[in-house]
């Protein structure tokens, strides 16, 4: 969610990606746009159901709200360092931008009680006092809370209850510590100049790429077992396949977007995750839109996976109708409103 980056200085990689994050979140959050009541029976599901609900939880759980993440951990180094060329106070414009997000999220609260938002706004404070370290110190902190979180992940998987300071892991192994490692992440491959430098670094980034697919193969080999099992430590391997999965799909999605073919095919997506913020409360919307007129009570993963083409159907078309006569969307218009405080130039 970066919406004020003028047209001439954004990077299209990122922009699609963003799009491709959006789409992937809504396979996660479609189920959340019904509020599940006393007494509801959630069916267990048998056949295509079953193999697309363990697909979903191999492929797109935890992975693609992590590159969203990521992109937010970037968008905070690109809008801070702009603010300060311009002669602002970049962390107090950012720290405001984080508050003005955090009121967007209380009030999308009520629409969609899965909201991340609050927690990107709460968490997003935590970055501040990395503006000013140097490359290798943001890559220190990053190495050790990552290694942290794995580690204790993996304690957990072996000892189960049994791990000492319970409370103290189950706090390090949260989505929270997950969505902070991804901000610092993306932070520091934008103060680091990685994204920028995408073709210089093709063969890093293929051997992180070849590297991180094995592990994340096997990790889903693992969950595919675990789900067909109904292994309680589920929840657990998938989050230790978050950071392998996104490395694979972060790397991956960077070089083919380095080819002009691809960026061309999936220049629909850019639109979409220029307006990121107004297409991400929206989805709560027209989601819960199609689930009442399709007269659900609960959501399938088939009906999840129909539902998610068709939201993100009419997004791709309302976002490349929006940008031809618009600068920025809705809700990014009014972030940046409020994050100044005067009147913008554009439309």
């Amino acid at each position: 969610m970066n919406p004020s980056i003028p047209q001439q200085e954004r990077i299209a990689a990122l922009d699609i990606i963003r799009g491709l994050a959006l789409f992937g979140i809504l396979f996660i959050n479609i189920k959340g746009y019904i509020v599940l009541t006393e007494g509801m029976i959630i069916p267990e599901y048998t056949g295509i159901n079953q193999v697309i609900d363990t697909l979903i939880l191999m492929l797109v759980e935890k992975k693609f709200f992590s590159i969203f993440s990521f992109l937010f951990g970037v968008g905070f180094y690109i809008f801070a360092s702009r603010a300060e060329r311009r002669g602002d106070k970049p962390l107090w414009r950012f720290a405001r931008r984080l508050l003005v997000l955090l009121l967007i999220g209380i009030i999308h609260a009520f629409i969609f009680w899965g909201t991340i938002l609050p927690g990107y706004a709460l968490i997003g404070l935590l970055l501040l006092p990395f503006y000013r370290a140097k490359v290798t110190t943001i890559r220190n902190w990053l190495g050790g809370i990552a290694g942290v979180y794995l580690l204790a992940l993996i304690s957990k998987l072996a000892l189960g209850a049994a791990v000492p300071l319970s409370s103290v892991v189950d706090f390090v192994i949260s989505d929270m510590t997950l969505i902070f490692i991804m901000f610092l992440a993306g932070f520091l491959a934008a103060k680091a100049e990685w994204i920028r430098r995408i073709g210089e670094l093709k063969k890093r980034l293929r051997l992180v790429q070849l590297g991180s697919l094995p592990v994340f193969a096997g990790l889903s080999v693992w969950i595919w077992t675990a789900a067909q099992h109904g292994t309680d430590d589920l929840k657990l391997i998938i989050s230790l396949s978050a950071i392998p999965g996104v490395l694979l799909y972060v790397t991956s999605m960077f070089l083919l977007l380095e080819h002009r073919t691809a960026r061309m095919i999936l220049q629909p997506f850019a639109r979409v995750g220029q307006m990121a913020l107004t297409n991400y409360v929206a989805q709560s919307l027209i989601g819960s839109l199609f689930i009442s007129l399709m007269g659900l009570e609960t959501v399938s993963p088939v009906n999840v996976v129909l539902i998610a083409c068709l939201i993100m159907i009419v997004q791709l078309v309302y976002s490349s109708l929006w940008f031809r006569y618009f600068k920025m969307g809705p809700l990014e218009k009014a972030w940046r409103f409020m994050t100044y405080g005067k009147k913008q130039t554009a439309k």
